[in-house]
């Protein structure tokens, strides 16, 4: 037998090569993809994209000191949070991942704003990664507006405490307790001068959690800062700093909205269904107000709270038939157990007696169980 010359091979062995050869391009084709590089963010309101569908931003407000955030393939970590502001004011910043627009900025592909009505459940899930020698809360921040609107401040806040270490509080007073999703927390409510906030607070720090956002929006319908046919903006998660805050994470972050199954708003563009008498008796620095509830429609209410908002400067010292909390600001009345209905075309009144100062001046808007009156 003829031997082959130096260097050729034979059909066995080209086919073996061959194989290996496109072994090798099948498994390039299909291996995972490389892990997204992490992305070191300084400027003041920079911004980047995890996951192709959330924002990571810096968010840093309150301070002129740097702040830097690191963000990951599932979140971020601040990697420099310089400088301190006082705890009896507002934070430094808010970094944070997001879904929604937040001032003209919206996440790749999202549904938001949707309406509240729309919504069937907005499913979130966060992990956290604390510090011990920094002051801040670690929390969500739930954006609702009475319009669709993507570039800036909203009605209504809605913020879940986490965690929060050092001397620091929500905006407002506390109102009492409440179980939402199935977990304990303390209820603030107040405003900051531009929006209404109403805050949950954790009595122990919570890791991690998976949980649907819409408890808490429905709990805020309820309680009447508020109402169905408002629409959800966006849905938040990160760290309020007031000193220091290096190290800080979100390890990991989701967040989704399903639409088309939620609970309808019966009528959201028609007539209310209440209307609301406000006599007031005013002296120098001091009033006494006598609210009647009407029902207008055809079924009862059952359960029913009354928010508004006192002019500033007004201040509620005792009421009568009703539990009205917190004593300034955005306050909500809460009946007694002997009026805690209303029937259809009936009215139920109660009162309280206050202190102002400036001129005298009445609430502009009354919502009863979410619904604006007239």
């Amino acid at each position: 037998m003829r031997s082959l010359p130096h260097g050729t091979r034979t059909p066995h062995a080209l086919l073996g090569v061959l194989l290996t050869a496109l072994a090798t391009v099948v498994a390039l084709l299909t291996a995972a993809p490389a892990a997204q590089a992490d992305t070191l963010i300084c400027e003041q309101y920079g911004s980047t994209v995890i996951q192709g569908r959330y924002v990571v931003q810096n968010n840093r407000w309150g301070t002129s000191a740097p702040q830097c955030v690191t963000a990951t393939d599932n979140g971020f970590r601040l990697t420099q949070a310089d400088g301190s502001v006082p705890t009896n004011g507002a934070p430094k910043s808010y970094p944070s991942v997001f879904n929604g627009c937040h001032y003209t900025n919206c996440s790749p592909g999202t549904n938001l704003p949707a309406q509240v009505s729309t919504i069937s459940s907005a499913p979130s899930s966060i992990s956290y990664n604390y510090v011990s020698n920094a002051v801040y809360n670690a929390s969500y921040d739930i954006w609702l507006d009475p319009t669709p609107r993507t570039d800036g401040v909203n009605r209504t806040e809605i913020m879940i405490w986490f965690n929060r270490v050092g001397s620091i509080q929500p905006i407002g007073s506390p109102v009492g307790n409440a179980t939402v999703g199935g977990r304990g927390w303390q209820v603030w409510t107040g405003s900051n001068g531009s929006n209404d906030v109403i805050s949950f607070v954790a009595p122990s720090a919570i890791g991690s959690w998976s949980f649907d956002v819409m408890d808490f929006v429905r709990h805020t319908v309820s309680r009447g800062m508020a109402q169905n046919n408002w629409y959800l903006t966006s849905v938040q998660a990160g760290f309020e700093p007031w000193q220091n805050g290096a190290g800080l994470a979100v390890n990991s972050f989701s967040s989704s909205v399903n639409t088309g199954g939620g609970t309808p708003d019966p009528d959201p563009g028609g007539p209310a269904q209440c209307d609301v008498t406000y006599a007031t008796n005013v002296w120098q620095d001091g009033f006494t107000a006598d609210v009647t509830v009407r029902n207008t429609g055809s079924a009862p209410v059952d359960g029913w709270q009354l928010a508004f908002t006192l002019p500033s400067g007004q201040r509620i010292t005792n009421a009568w038939n009703a539990t009205i909390s917190p004593s300034s600001g955005a306050v909500t009345a809460t009946p007694a157990a002997h009026n805690a209905s209303i029937a259809a075309g009936s009215s139920q009144t109660f009162g309280f007696q206050g202190t102002y100062s400036g001129s005298f001046a009445q609430p502009g808007e009354f919502r009863l169980n979410g619904t604006v009156c007239s």
